[in-house]
This record gives structure tokens, sequence and C-alpha cells, in this order.
């Protein structure tokens, strides 16, 4: 029957949609994003399910969306906040790239994972960008698994965090 084909990627978004409404109700920050990941990873882990072939397009509609959505909550008074913001952004990104780096060949060296994979999994971006970078290579999908353990740690984790180590500091931005 020819509406099969279309189960995996149906209970896939149901699962992501389901638990990401679900996560609405906790105080996890980025909640929705966790639960529609935690949901569609959940989904995948059913062994023998057939591989979900989405319409073309639809990763670049989505990043899209994405970008419009992060994009939109960038304002005048964000951007005149750059002004101050230029050396520590520098500094985060070198520091990034560099801590990336040295613990990419760490893990290729000591756990005995391929150096591309060790590389990309620690690279500060995204889980989007990276998984689409080892794809080229043809590790999407491993560079895609170590990113999104990093994704859903750092979104639970980091918050988290940084609650405890700023309370009683007034929420301020940090600016001089």
């Amino acid at each position: 029957m020819d509406s099969v084909k279309y189960l995996p990627g149906l209970l896939t978004i149901s699962a992501g949609l389901g638990l990401g409404l679900l996560a609405l109700g906790t105080r996890i920050p980025a909640a929705p994003l966790v639960g529609a990941l935690l949901g569609a990873t959940l989904v995948r882990l059913v062994p023998n399910l057939p591989t979900i072939h989405w319409p073309t397009g639809t990763r670049t509609m989505v990043e899209i969306a994405v970008g419009i959505v992060i994009g939109s909550g960038l304002t005048t008074a964000t951007l005149q906040e750059m002004r101050h913001l230029w050396r520590p952004a520098v500094l985060i990104t070198l520091a990034l790239l560099a801590a990336g780096i040295v613990v990419g060949w760490w893990s290729s060296r000591v756990l005995g994972i391929k150096l591309a994979v060790g590389l990309l999994g620690a690279a500060p971006g995204g889980l989007t960008g990276m998984s689409l970078a080892g794809e080229e290579l043809g590790l999407g999908a491993t560079v895609a698994a170590l990113h999104t353990v990093r994704l859903l740690t750092v979104l639970v984790v980091m918050p988290l965090l940084v609650r405890f180590l700023t309370t009683g500091q007034g929420g301020s931005s940090g600016g001089p």
C-alpha cells in the first residue's frame, strides 16, 4: 500500500509534536525543542522502521523558518549592544574553536573515533549546520548524534547553571 511509506514520517512528526507540546508544561529551557528532539529520536529508535524520505526542500524550509524566528528577535537595541559585545564575541568564538579542535583531536586519539568525526562533533556549530557538514563527508548521522547529545545536555544544564551562578545578580546582560 502506498500510504505505508508515509508512516515513518507521520509517526516521527506526531511524536515530536506530542512531546514538544507536552514539554511546554515543564520548566526546561527551550522545552518544545527538547521535547520534539526526544520524541522524534524515540520513534527513530524503533527497530526496522523504514527510513524517512522527506520531500525535497523540507530541511531548507525549516532552516529558513528557524532563521526568520531567530532574526525577528534581533532589534536595533540588540545590534547597538553589539558595540559592547564584539570583543567577548571574538574571544568566545576563538576559545570555542580552539577547545573544539583540542577536544576533537583528543577524542580521536584517546577514544578511537575518526578524526573528522571528533573535529566536527566537537565543533561549536549548531546541530543542523554541523550535520550538513558531516553529511558532505559521509559522517552526517554520527556527527548529528554527537551534536544531539551536546545540544540536549547544553539546553538542560546551562540554563540551570546560569540561574544558579547568577542568583542575586539581578539578571543584567553583563554590559560595561
